[in-house]
């Protein structure tokens, strides 16, 4: 991939959540560090086994063929709480048509992170991450972190923070860095 190709995706990006951004990268120098197993920007995800909440399990693998939204959260976490609105919306008006939306809880009691999808009533699967795996390989030192994964299963942008993800300058981003057209 280019340089000037990458950077143009990213300021695209950039711009629509640069408020957001500013505010992350002034309040920590170390919070993009990387984390033990991360998959940088770029490289491909892992296989790795979901644990979802009823029992069920997936892999990374099932979901090739769509790009996907995958949110780093946790059901303590303020801003994770926050931002689980609009992510729901967004899987809602366009979940499983253009793009996959999953939700990677990091919780150490998965019943808190249940209880919390439960009431807030959130349409797009969860998974549980409670021995800290796929927060590692995502790269989830903070949270929220949205990562933004291709068809193929490449990275192709981490997004630190909270987020209105439905409006409609992240929708914009979304469809340039997906290469997509969604209906507005």
């Amino acid at each position: 991939m280019s340089v000037v190709w990458r950077f143009n995706k990213q300021a695209v990006f950039m711009k629509a959540l640069f408020p957001f951004f500013f505010l992350a990268a002034a309040t920590s120098a170390t919070a993009f560090a990387s984390t033990p197993g991360e998959v940088q920007i770029g490289g491909y995800l892992r296989e790795a086994t979901l644990q979802g909440f009823s029992g069920n399990t997936r892999k990374f693998s099932d979901y090739r063929g769509k790009p996907m939204i995958i949110n780093v959260w946790a059901s303590w976490c303020g801003p994770c709480r926050s931002e689980m609105g609009s992510l729901d919306r967004l899987a809602r008006q366009y979940g499983g048509k253009q793009f996959n939306i999953i939700g990677i809880s990091t919780d150490d009691d998965g019943s808190a992170a249940a209880a919390f999808i439960k009431a807030s009533k959130i349409s797009f699967v969860n998974y549980l991450d409670s021995k800290v795996f796929l927060e590692n390989m995502l790269g989830a030192n903070t949270i929220p972190l949205t990562v933004l994964v291709d068809a193929n299963g490449r990275v192709l942008e981490k997004v630190r923070g909270a987020h209105e993800w439905d409006s409609p300058e992240v929708i914009d981003a979304i469809e340039k860095i997906f290469h997509l057209k969604l209906p507005h």
